[in-house]
């Protein structure tokens, strides 16, 4: 289901506001990547003012920096271990900002939105 990013129905009192208009275009939101563990799989979408973003819907790699030694390297993604985003998102293995992946070299943290960035990039939190 499509999102609407228009305004609130309520007043911070908790009031109805009584919309003087219907919706925009504009303000529609798009469906969300949802980023799974699997064979790369990217979806090309045209934005407003016909730029172009990368959705990044299944990857098997991440680009995991090292902060002690200063490197990245391209390693395959094991398991999604936790994701904060949503309990639902743990269970699914579903690849989101702020979720702990286990990857060849140890445990990482996302850093990036690969639903919006078309990548996945991590830091090293635990060596193997």
């Amino acid at each position: 289901m499509s999102k609407w990013q228009g305004r609130a129905g309520r007043r911070y009192t908790g009031a109805a506001i009584k919309l003087a208009r219907g919706k925009r275009a504009y303000e529609a939101g798009g469906e969300s990547a949802e980023t799974k563990l699997s064979e790369r799989k990217i979806e090309f979408k045209i934005g407003r003012g016909g730029n172009q973003k990368i959705k990044l819907l299944q990857d098997e790699f991440a680009n995991v920096t090292d902060p002690k030694s200063d490197t990245t390297k391209k390693v395959k993604i094991l398991q999604v271990l936790k994701n904060p985003a949503s309990i639902d998102y743990e269970r699914r293995e579903i690849i989101s900002k702020g979720a702990t992946i286990r990857t060849e070299l140890g445990e990482a943290v996302v850093t990036s939105r690969p639903g919006q960035h078309g990548m996945i990039n991590a830091l090293l939190v635990k060596r193997k």
